[in-house]
């Protein structure tokens, strides 16, 4: 199954109100930003979106204000996976029917699975549904990695178009560039290797960074996709500090800082996760007036 998405695909976050619930009137807002800023493609409930700490209803009703405001303009690719493969079963039948163009699936954390186990994770899913699945490698968060040898199992299934590889570990992204085809994509999912990855064959990135740079990170993918690799390098080297800053704590914290000192008012967070410290505030606040976003 092909899926011919390339380019910055923004991880978004979830504004919400004072009181928690979540804020559909600014969600229509940065969604009609992002198409405004040629974001290529749209990521709901994934890690930075806070999808652990919200309902299914909540879920529901996110993915389905997005997919109706965006209205095929971009694709939109929504989080359904889950450490139960039947609940990761549940959920992409249900945001098939709902009409996402993509579903990502991460790899089942906590409970991890084994070898066998996790590439019968992925399979289930995938023999399930009928709508493209991008792989969600990223171990910091898991406890567990998607094997080189998974991939290799898993990159031939026609329902399965790609991974997102967010392990941060270069040798793993290389040896798994070998499996990359017209059918089988790589996105990274770390905005510090965006070129690197690219290098390898990537397609693109799942960005954090494009929440608060979305033409700039769009920029930066399809300047090294037209062969401009100076540019490309130039635009990764040159917002490095901010990524980085970005990422003083733990994800989505910084970057909903960040979208409200541009003004964008996103509000805040839900617990676990909570306000930034004073002094990273003031790091992150730094980063974003050198690059006069606020």
């Amino acid at each position: 199954m092909k899926f011919d998405l390339k380019g910055s695909i923004v991880a978004l976050i979830t504004p919400f109100h004072e009181d928690g619930s979540v804020n559909f009137e600014k969600l229509h807002e940065l969604l009609e930003w992002h198409v405004a800023n040629h974001t290529d493609g749209i990521l709901v409930l994934g890690t930075t979106g806070e999808s652990s700490t919200m309902t299914h209803e909540e879920d529901d009703a996110v993915v389905e204000f997005t997919l109706q405001t965006i209205n095929k303009r971009i694709p939109v690719i929504v989080g359904s996976g889950s450490n139960c493969t039947q609940t990761a079963v549940e959920k992409s039948l249900k945001y098939e029917e709902m009409g996402a163009d993509a579903l990502l699936v991460i790899s089942p954390y906590y409970n991890k699975a084994n070898a066998s186990g996790m590439i019968q994770h992925f399979l289930t899913v995938a023999d399930a549904v009928h709508t493209p699945i991008i792989m969600y490698n990223i171990p910091g968060r898991t406890g567990c990695s998607i094997s080189e040898e998974a991939v290799a199992v898993l990159s031939k299934h026609e329902h399965i178009c790609g991974i997102k590889e967010a392990s941060g570990n270069i040798a793993y992204a290389t040896n798994i560039a070998r499996y990359l085809n017209d059918d089988f994509r790589m996105y990274s999912g770390n905005d510090d290797m965006i070129v690197p990855l690219l290098s390898l064959g990537a397609s693109g990135v799942i960005s954090v960074l494009a929440n608060v740079m979305p033409q700039e990170t769009h920029d930066m993918v399809m300047a090294y996709l037209h062969h401009d690799v100076d540019t490309a390098l130039r635009i990764q080297l040159d917002n490095l500090d901010l990524i980085h800053a970005l990422f003083i704590e733990v994800n989505p914290i910084p970057v909903k800082e960040a979208l409200n000192l541009m003004g964008k008012q996103v509000g805040g967070y839900r617990l676990p996760l909570c306000e930034m410290t004073e002094e990273h505030k003031e790091v992150l606040a730094a980063k974003m007036k050198e690059k006069a976003l606020c």
